[in-house]
C-alpha cells in the first residue's frame, strides 16, 4: 500500500516532472490483467459497498470511486480493508491537491482526474500513487505524460472512438492510453486492438446498480466485459 505521509513543504518543487517514472511504471497488476477500471459514480453512497463487493467477486479488480459520490472516501477505506490484497482501489474526479491528500489518507492506490493539472500531479508524486489524468489532444497527452501519468485517460473517448486511439498511438507509442467515456461492450475489443492499455467503464458496466439495481445483473455484465478483455475466469 502506498504511503499516506502528508507531503512536506517544498516537495512539489523538488519533484521535477523529468524525474517521474516512465508512463505505465505504476500500472497495477489488476489493471494489467483485467484491462478494466470500473468507475463508481453514484447519486448516493448507499449501495457502493455492495457494488464494490459484487464487482470484485466477479473478477473486476480495479475500482475507481469518484470524489463526488457521497461517502466516497469512507467507501474507499472500506473497500481497501475488505479487498486490499485482491483489488486496487482508487479515487476519481480528483481536481485539487487537497483531493489527493484525502485520497491518500483513505488508502487509495491511484487517483483519476478529468483533466491534467500540474499542481495535482506534483502532489500525487509526493505520495507515489498511480496517476490517471484526463487529456484529449496529442499535446495534452504528452503534457500529461511529462507530468508523470501512469496512463493518460482519453476523455471523453465517445467523441472519437477506437480509431482515434490508434492514430494517437502511432506517434505516441511509449504512452499508455486509457479511453474513458461511452465504452460499451461492443467497443471493448476494438479499443484494445487499437492499443489501449485498458478501459475506464462506468454506466455500461454499472447500469443501475448504484441506485439499488439487480446485483445479479451487475455480475452478468461484469463477466461479459471480462470475457471481451480475455480476463474471464
Amino acid at each position: 500500500m502506498s504511503s499516506t505521509k502528508p507531503p512536506q513543504g517544498g516537495a512539489s518543487d523538488s519533484s521535477a516532472a523529468g524525474s517521474t517514472p516512465e508512463s505505465g511504471a505504476l500500472l497495477g497488476d489488476a489493471l494489467r490483467s483485467t484491462r478494466i477500471v470500473a468507475i463508481l459514480r453514484g447519486r448516493s453512497g448507499e449501495h457502493v459497498d455492495a457494488v464494490v463487493d459484487t464487482l470484485v467477486d466477479a473478477g473486476v479488480r480495479c475500482l475507481e470511486i469518484t470524489m463526488n459520490t457521497p461517502g466516497a472516501l469512507a467507501a474507499v477505506r472500506g473497500a481497501v480493508e475488505r479487498h486490499g490484497t485482491s483489488a486496487e482501489v482508487g479515487v476519481g474526479t480528483v481536481r485539487t491537491p487537497e483531493h489527493v491528500d484525502r485520497a491518500a489518507e483513505a488508502g487509495a492506490e491511484f487517483v483519476v482526474a478529468p483533466d491534467t493539472d500540474a499542481d495535482v500531479a506534483a502532489r500525487v508524486r509526493t505520495y507515489g500513487l498511480g496517476y490517471f489524468p484526463g487529456a484529449f489532444t496529442a499535446t495534452e497527452v504528452t503534457t500529461a505524460a511529462k507530468l508523470g501519468a501512469t496512463a493518460v485517460k482519453i476523455f471523453p473517448a465517445s467523441l472519437t472512438g477506437p480509431g482515434y486511439i490508434r492514430e494517437l498511438r502511432a506517434p505516441l507509442d511509449d504512452i499508455e492510453l486509457l479511453p474513458t467515456g461511452g465504452v460499451t461492450l461492443d467497443l471493448v475489443r476494438p479499443y484494445l486492438d487499437a492499443g489501449a492499455c485498458g478501459l475506464g467503464i462506468g454506466g455500461p458496466l454499472l447500469g443501475d446498480a448504484l441506485d439499488g439495481g439487480d446485483l445479479g445483473e451487475l455480475r452478468r455484465r461484469a463477466h461479459a466485459f471480462l470475457a471481451e478483455t480475455g480476463a474471464a475466469a
